[in-house]
């Protein structure tokens, strides 16, 4: 079966929506300190979004190279995964070590270069999250600069991927990670699409 992360939740509807569906994802993402994304969730409410029963759900904070002060604020949060985008493998190992957190090191890719960085967190990560340059964006790459990462390892894939893509990904390693192919608008979720693209996911 596929695995799946719908990211960029930022409202409780949406949220208890894909917890109490039929065949929720695994991962449920929420976009902690990037700013300029437009599902960005302030501290306030994502304190209060995110304190509920998550179910078998795990809840992954994404983070963008995150200051030591927002990772204390945030420490106590109900969440299983902390997502890191810019952050070196030194700051992974001791964010990890300090906060206890399962880790999702997320890549982003233009070429065979950027890919072979994941190498330099296997100790620390597990998941690696192979993502596009876009960020908030939408933005996809090349899939098959991917061909080479051995299938032990534990692999998100992200950007860009759209529902109709899904069978695609049948008996793949990888975890689908969706955000924008799930929106009416952006930032902003479409239950039909989410309800379609969990549909999909089980299917396959």
């Amino acid at each position: 079966m596929i695995k799946s992360k719908i990211c960029g939740v930022s409202d409780s509807v949406t949220l208890q929506y894909i917890i109490n569906h039929n065949y929720p994802p695994q991962f449920i993402g929420f976009i902690c300190n990037y700013i300029k994304s437009k599902r960005y969730v302030n501290f306030d409410k994502l304190v209060k979004l995110i304190n509920i029963d998550k179910k078998n759900i795990f809840f992954v904070a994404v983070l963008v190279n995150p200051e030591d002060s927002f990772l204390e604020k945030i420490k106590n949060l109900n969440f299983d995964y902390y997502q890191l985008y810019n952050v070196s493998p030194k700051k992974t190992k001791i964010i990890k070590k300090k906060y206890n957190k399962k880790i999702i090191t997320s890549l982003t890719i233009e070429n065979k270069k950027d890919v072979e960085k994941y190498k330099d967190y296997l100790h620390d990560s597990e998941i690696i999250n192979f993502d596009s340059k876009g960020y908030e964006k939408s933005i996809g790459f090349d899939h098959s600069l991917l061909e080479d990462v051995p299938r032990s390892i534990n692999k998100m894939i992200a950007g860009n991927i759209k529902i109709e893509n899904i069978p695609d990904f049948k008996n793949t390693p990888y975890i689908i990670d969706v955000s924008g192919a799930l929106e009416s608008e952006k930032g902003v979720k479409d239950m039909n699409k989410i309800d379609k693209f969990l549909n999909s996911v089980h299917n396959n």
